[in-house]
């Protein structure tokens, strides 16, 4: 599971990044993102898929631990 920090980018949306692999992608689909709870299966930009464990509070810059959920190792 690698750590992947979340931060705002120029437009607004949450980027998704991981430095291990130099991946820095914009966050298009959230399973939880209410004010009660967000993370859950996320959908990146470039397709891919990953899980961050579910949070009851949004703060952003934030660094997580998230796993990859669309089959490839991580």
């Amino acid at each position: 599971m690698p750590s992947v920090m979340l931060r705002r980018n120029a437009e607004g949306n949450i980027s998704f990044y991981v430095a291990k692999k130099d991946l820095e992608e914009t966050i298009v689909e959230m399973e939880f993102n209410g004010p009660e709870q967000w993370g859950g299966e996320v959908s990146l930009s470039d397709g891919s898929r990953y899980h961050i464990p579910p949070m009851s509070e949004l703060k952003l810059p934030i660094t997580v631990r998230a796993k990859r959920v669309d089959g490839a190792d991580d």
